[in-house]
């Protein structure tokens, strides 16, 4: 399994509207993130769900690192 494969399985999350954002960005935007933003990625998919869909959803503001990332996001 490739890098890219891994990331989308990571995508696969518990939470129906959480997979919903996660799946139409990486269709859309995977291929073209950078390396570092590829590894910021990478770090995001660590963080539990509910964190996620809260930044996601601006109900709480995301950790710095993550900003640019839950702005692109929040735009699909």
């Amino acid at each position: 399994m490739g890098d890219l494969d891994r990331i989308r399985w990571q995508c696969r999350r518990g939470l129906l509207e959480l997979d919903l954002v996660l799946n139409r960005f990486i269709e859309a935007e995977l291929e073209s993130l950078s390396p570092g933003q590829l590894g910021v990625f990478k770090e995001f998919l660590a963080e539990n769900d509910t964190s996620l869909l809260a930044w996601v959803m601006g109900q709480e503001e995301p950790p710095a690192q993550y900003e640019a990332l839950v702005r692109q996001l929040q735009q699909r």
